[in-house]
């Protein structure tokens, strides 16, 4: 699953301890959502959305295996 954590942690000015710290996970959680390697929980993934005034769509992109970009 791809997402825009990066981009809006970035233009929120916050580092990935500070969005660490506002979802009460671990840095090394962050860095492996931004990497694609980690997909969150439906919670995880809402409480990431709200820090950034997003829904979940705008924040995480569900791409079905077999697409085609």
């Amino acid at each position: 699953m791809k997402n825009k954590i990066e981009i809006y942690r970035r233009e929120f000015n916050m580092t990935q301890q500070d969005l660490a710290e506002k979802v009460n996970v671990s840095r090394q959680t962050i860095i492996s959502l931004e990497r694609g390697r980690y997909n969150p929980s439906i919670m995880l993934a809402y409480l990431i959305a709200q820090v950034f005034h997003k829904n979940i769509e705008q924040v995480f992109i569900f791409e079905e295996e077999g697409d085609v970009e």
